[in-house]
């Protein structure tokens, strides 16, 4: 969770949750001329403003306000600012028509909303100015010069360098120079001096070959002066998000930390696929009925609503994937498997808007609920592919642990998969939720993903 919950992001949502608990009292101070009057007239405001800060917070969360990585500029931040809030004083409405003891008058209300958007636009634009411009950032220090340190280097999307700042790369014995940007000479001293001198916060191993060569001695002392030293995919998975899987060696996967999995665990995601997957089904059914009655006017009363295709299970066990159908019918009359395209030709025009929105997936909570997939997971892919890509990208077969899912940290990260180099991006999103999967980030993912159908990320 570390590497998806960054310091900014806490300082931020801690600020922003003050802002949003703080309207209330704003609100009844303008309206009623002192809080006491105000809770004389309406009552404590403490509850208030602690539910009204959370259910915002939340609708924050799932417009994608807090992802690190998230590439948005100000003026995007402010649309979902606003969308966020709206959507949460949707919510607070409807709780507060539940418990009518809890309402506040349209004044207060009104202040507090517009008082909320007027400090969360300020939050942002602050937000959006020092995150870019090193604040928050970690001063790396390179121990490495040659192929692997330069995956560092080429790391080009600005949202994958936001969390560091290199100071210097000292070239190992044995590696040889890649580029020559900011590689130091040592000029006979040690790893530690020249991190104090640069003022790192941290080394990254990044040496090409370490048999025999790893100046232990020296990364101890350096260690011990409370300088964090970092393997290079380690430092590659905090930043990015992923796993490379061309830079993993057998070894790593063995004994890094994380791709564990106990009893409990396997409870609560269970326990989360059956809540997430029912209320899912209470709140669209409406929908579900209107899809289909949609599909049957574009396409005939006989045509088919549902599209079952096999696909690729946990353990490598297939079973059939029900969702609406967006294609044409005998879309594949050759029966050969062949990846969706963008302006595939095959797609109808009911299918298109399920799939820029994702609604043509919400029949897989039929799935969830049958224990075939759960909530999230990797994507699960068809046989004829997973077969092909087994044989040509490493620790593919890997992704096969966990059951597949509706939704998962691939699909928030990344497009929709349609090459095999696609596959291989992809795969390395799913194993690092394999290597980092929890019921926090679970809980993250399944939020976030209102975003995705929101603002269509990676529809096909």
């Amino acid at each position: 969770m570390n590497n998806v919950i960054r310091t900014p992001l806490l300082v931020m949502a801690g600020v922003e949750s003050l802002i949003l608990y703080s309207s209330m009292y704003v609100g009844g101070i303008v309206v009623f001329g002192s809080i006491a009057d105000c809770e004389t007239s309406l009552g404590p405001l403490a509850p208030r403003a602690a539910t009204v800060s959370g259910i915002i917070l939340v609708s924050l969360i799932a417009m994608g306000l807090y992802q690190f990585h998230q590439r948005m500029r100000y003026g995007e931040a402010v649309i979902r600012v606003v969308a966020g809030v709206l959507a949460g004083c949707i919510v607070v409405g409807a709780l507060l028509y539940v418990l009518p003891a809890s309402v506040v008058t349209q004044e207060v209300a009104g202040i507090a909303i517009t008082y909320s958007l007027a400090m969360l636009f300020a939050v942002r634009f602050f937000f959006v100015r020092t995150v870019d411009k090193n604040a928050f950032r970690r001063r790396t220090l390179i121990f490495g010069a040659g192929e692997r340190a330069a995956s560092i280097s080429d790391l080009r999307r600005k949202a994958d360098r936001r969390g560091f700042q290199i100071v210097g790369k000292i070239a190992p014995e044995g590696d040889i120079i890649v580029g020559d940007d900011q590689v130091m000479m040592t000029n006979g001293k040690s790893i530690a001096d020249i991190a104090v001198q640069t003022e790192a916060d941290e080394i990254v191993v990044a040496m090409d070959d370490r048999r025999g060569k790893l100046p232990i001695r020296e990364l101890l002392d350096t260690r011990l002066k409370g300088i964090e030293v970092i393997d290079l995919l380690e430092f590659l998975e905090r930043e990015t998000g992923k796993i490379r899987v061309d830079l993993v060696r057998p070894g790593w996967l063995i004994f890094s930390s994380g791709f564990r999995t106990s009893r409990v665990r396997r409870f609560n995601k269970r326990l989360v696929d059956m809540v997430a997957s029912a209320t899912l089904l209470l709140v669209t059914w409406p929908l579900i009925l209107f899809v289909a009655l949609a599909i049957k006017i574009e396409d005939g009363l006989h045509a088919p609503i549902f599209y079952r295709q096999l696909r690729m299970g946990r353990s490598n066990e297939p079973f059939l994937v029900l969702k609406f159908r967006s294609m044409a019918e005998n879309a594949e009359s050759d029966g050969e498997a062949v990846w969706a395209t963008a302006e595939d030709i095959r797609v109808t025009r009911v299918g298109k808007w399920l799939r820029m929105f994702r609604v043509d997936e919400l029949p897989q909570v039929l799935n969830v609920l049958r224990g075939q997939m759960s909530f999230v997971g990797p994507r699960p892919e068809r046989p004829e592919f997973v077969e092909n890509l087994k044989e040509t990208i490493p620790y593919y077969s890997e992704r096969h642990v966990l059951r597949p899912g509706v939704t998962g940290w691939a699909q928030l990260n990344y497009g929709y998969g349609a090459s095999e180099e696609d596959a291989i991006e992809k795969l390395q999103y799913d194993l690092y939720y394999v290597k980092n999967q929890s019921l926090m980030l679970d809980i993250l993912i399944i939020l976030q993903t209102v975003e995705v159908v929101l603002w269509g990320k990676g529809a096909r």
